[in-house]
């Protein structure tokens, strides 16, 4: 949290320590079922500041809502660790596609990219071998 300008707190380390345990990104509601201790209106804030800090991916756009995990970024100012996202229309289950290049876009002359959302949506590996059977 440190390197990226974040104050360690009880409670930001909780909402740390539960999105590093998750092998998949997490819901709010995931968040606070995993958090019990932390009303939602703090984890929110905490995801609020991680997000500003380049310490958490928002994913938007995925069925569910906006699902959190940790990045990989160790810069403040700068998200270098965009990858895309992969939404399994049978399990309903977000994944990281962690090592996938991210595509590139060239936006016209004016316009100025902030932040990317990139999700690819389609059948898991394990859903896939479920429907083989």
């Amino acid at each position: 949290m440190l390197e990226h300008g974040i104050k360690p707190t009880a409670n930001r380390i909780m909402v740390v320590k539960a999105l590093e345990s998750s092998m998949l990104p997490l819901s709010m509601a995931e968040l606070e079922r995993k958090i019990d201790s932390i009303d939602k209106s703090n984890i929110f804030r905490t995801l609020t500041l991680f997000r500003e800090h380049h310490l958490v991916h928002a994913i938007e756009g995925a069925v569910d809502g906006t699902r959190f995990e940790l990045c990989h970024s160790h810069d403040e100012h700068y998200d270098d660790d965009l990858h895309p996202h992969f939404y399994c229309e049978s399990c309903q289950q977000t994944y990281c596609m962690d090592g996938v290049e991210m595509p590139e876009i060239v936006l016209p002359e004016g316009f100025e990219a902030h932040s990317s959302n990139y999700i690819i949506k389609g059948t898991c590996p394990h859903c896939k071998d479920e429907d083989r059977r």
